[in-house]
């Protein structure tokens, strides 16, 4: 907070006189302003200045000790291959019949306690927190296309639910992003209590997932919280948590007895990276996979003029929806559960979406810059048909297929994995 300083005011004189009402100045008000300025932002003049840019996030030294701009796109890659390697560090056959939860009800509970409003994650932690779980949300939808997303907060000593668990990554953004607010202290049994009342109704096929975002170094709780692990445990709840400060016993305690896992962020980038961690379906605990035969009904969308009652809103909409195929009522999106019936409604793209989980895409190989002794490497992409050839005659950054053998760029060994899920090459040689 800057001081007020010494203002110099006008005299009645000549010198003023012929000066216009609005050229004239209240006292200190500059002054006012560059503190109203300051006070809204959170942080120092010099330090805003370079707040948002992180221009020295941008350079890195080379082995002559010069800095050089970051390669951005290897840098990407090199974070991708190592979730991806980490995703199938089982092994080739092992890790395809590893059996995966595809249909997951998750609550992600964040801290918004006065802990959350500490600034050394720029430019604070419940703002980071707040952007990297939007990230998040839509991720998971896109590699989980049959779960359902729950959002909770913890502020106060209390613990609200903010919304019900859907499968709409927009109307749990929207949420989010209408109740950032720091207060109070952080209570993790409420938020563990509440999220057992809500999970213990899911049935038997669906895997109960609890996601904590916590910022706080202790817990204020009204009664033991070692029962309420007990109860999770025995609920089949799995709790994980990303701490944001320091490591807390009574998290890696949770995580411990209910198959969940622990880590502490870093930095934004490493909390990005420990976050998307959770996105793909995660091996299921023997005693909690259970194989069971589901219901399920392809509902057909309604007509464009059509009105009828939305039974998610209650309320009359026009068009648009899709219907319902045992009770003919109207839902909104999809996937969802029939709030009349109880059937389970997907769409086809939402089974083809899973297919993936089942039988993943093996990780590409990442070739030698000079290839082996008497290979000759080819000089475009298979699927882009981009050059990977470099700057003059050498060779680019390159992978290739383990099972037909053909080279690939960085960009569509990032697509095939992520977006695709199937090999060009493999699938023209069929």
């Amino acid at each position: 907070m800057y001081g007020a300083g010494v203002a110099f005011q006008p005299s009645s004189g000549s010198s003023t006189a012929g000066k216009s009402s609005k050229d004239k100045k209240r006292p200190n008000e500059d002054d006012e302003e560059e503190e109203d300025d300051n006070e809204g932002k959170g942080v120092d003049a010099w330090e805003r200045a370079y707040a948002d840019e992180r221009s020295w996030e941008d350079l890195q030294e080379d082995e002559s000790g010069l800095l050089r701009p970051i390669d951005t796109k290897t840098l990407i890659h090199a974070q991708y291959r190592k979730r991806l390697l980490l995703r199938s560090s089982a092994g080739g056959s092992i890790a395809s019949r590893i059996q995966k939860g595809l249909i997951r009800y998750l609550y992600v509970v964040i801290d918004l306690s006065r802990a959350a409003s500490e600034t050394d994650y720029k430019p604070s932690r419940m703002v980071v927190v707040a952007k990297q779980a939007e990230a998040f949300i839509r991720e998971f939808f896109d590699q989980n296309p049959l779960s359902h997303v729950g959002l909770i907060t913890i502020k106060d000593g209390l613990a609200y639910r903010l919304t019900e668990i859907g499968g709409s990554p927009e109307a749990q953004i929207k949420a989010l992003m209408g109740k950032l607010e720091c207060c109070g202290e952080a209570s993790l049994q409420n938020a563990l209590e509440l999220v057992h009342g809500y999970l213990s109704q899911i049935p038997s096929y669906g895997h109960r997932e609890v996601l904590i975002l916590y910022s706080a170094l202790n817990t204020c709780d009204p009664g033991d919280i070692m029962e309420t692990v007990k109860r999770c445990k025995k609920a089949k709840i799995r709790c994980s948590v990303i701490g944001l400060s320091a490591e807390v016993f009574v998290c890696k305690h949770l995580c411990e007895e209910t198959g969940g896992t622990y880590t502490v962020a870093l930095n934004e980038s490493h909390f990005k990276e420990l976050l998307l961690e959770h996105a793909p379906p995660p091996p299921a605990i023997a005693e909690y996979a259970a194989a069971n035969l589901i219901k399920m009904g392809f509902p057909q969308r309604g007509a464009e003029g059509v009105v009828s009652i939305c039974s998610c809103h209650k309320e009359a909409k026009v068009g648009g929806g899709y219907t319902c195929p045992r009770c003919k009522v109207r839902v909104c999106e999809l996937p969802t559960e029939c709030r009349t019936c109880g059937l389970t409604l997907v769409s086809s793209p939402h089974l083809a979406r899973s297919y993936h989980h089942l039988f993943p895409v093996a990780p590409f190989d990442e070739v030698p810059l000079n290839g082996r002794p008497g290979q000759r490497l080819p000089t475009a992409c298979f699927g882009c048909q981009l050059s990977l050839v470099g700057q003059g005659v050498k060779p680019s950054v390159r992978v290739s297929c383990p099972k037909c053998h053909l080279h690939f760029c960085l960009d569509c060994d990032i697509y095939i994995h992520e977006s695709l899920h199937n090999c060009p090459g493999c699938e023209s040689q069929r």
